[in-house]
């Protein structure tokens, strides 16, 4: 089941409960003006990340997405953007540094052409995957070589009209699950089982055959723009989303 939410603007110091996930949208194109603000916000390691980038549109997307990153938490943590400090798991998965003391503030972002997604939780391993909708003339190959067995043939028994929804339903899914347990392609796409049957509720099945692990976790899907499908995974259950719209400009 795929949920096509209302975007809204909120208070600029947000109060986030332990039963919520905030789900922040942002574009990546915006005003020059607007980009050198954000620059200000990045530290000088960030910086140097984006003149490494060879083009200039990858460097504006990610000084974007950072800048916007470091606004949103900034609003959440009562302080400037700029000193708002991270660290990075095992896998890559940034987080908030232990300078921050014993904050319980977890986020993940996903982004995908100009669009941004940016997903907050308090004390709950999170994760959001986002896709720009697109043909796929090798959509089979992949499902064959990535999805479980019960995922490809479920996929494969599908009518052709609902195949491509359902391919990056399952891929949004499993995508977010990983980044919210952190350990990214680690872990083998094919050693747990989602839903993908358009219609059907987003669902985690079984992690490595067994069910205990998935009962764990809660998946939404939604439309966060045209042509485009976000999942976002939260560890437990009983957790209400809100969709938040970042200002443009």
């Amino acid at each position: 089941m795929t949920t096509r939410p209302v975007w809204s603007r909120p208070a600029f110091e947000p109060a986030l409960s332990n039963r919520e996930v905030h789900v922040w949208r942002a574009f990546l194109d915006q005003p020059p003006n607007r980009i050198c603000q954000l620059t200000l916000l990045l530290s000088a390691d960030e910086r140097a990340r984006a003149e490494r980038f060879r083009f200039e549109r990858d460097r504006r997307r990610f000084i974007v997405g950072r800048g916007i990153l470091r606004s949103i938490l900034g609003r959440y943590l009562c302080m400037a953007p700029d000193r708002v400090q991270f660290c990075t798991g095992a896998y890559g998965k940034p987080h908030l540094a232990a300078s921050h003391g014993c904050s319980a503030l977890c986020f993940n972002l996903a982004h995908s052409c100009e669009l941004v997604l940016y997903a907050l939780t308090l004390g709950r391993k999170v994760g959001v995957d986002l896709e720009y909708l697109r043909p796929m003339p090798d959509a089979a190959q992949i499902a064959q070589q990535f999805f479980s067995p019960f995922e490809y043939e479920t996929w494969r028994a599908l009518p052709e009209a609902q195949k491509q929804e359902a391919f990056f339903n399952c891929w949004t899914r499993k995508e977010a699950y990983l980044k919210a347990i952190g350990e990214g392609m680690a872990r083998s796409l094919d050693s747990f089982d989602v839903s993908l049957v358009p219609g059907q509720p987003a669902r985690l099945y079984s992690v490595n055959g067994r069910s205990d692990e998935a009962k764990c976790w809660s998946l939404t899907t939604f439309v966060p723009a045209a042509n485009s499908l976000a999942t976002v995974a939260v560890e437990g259950s009983g957790c209400r989303a809100l969709y938040l719209e970042y200002p443009s400009g």
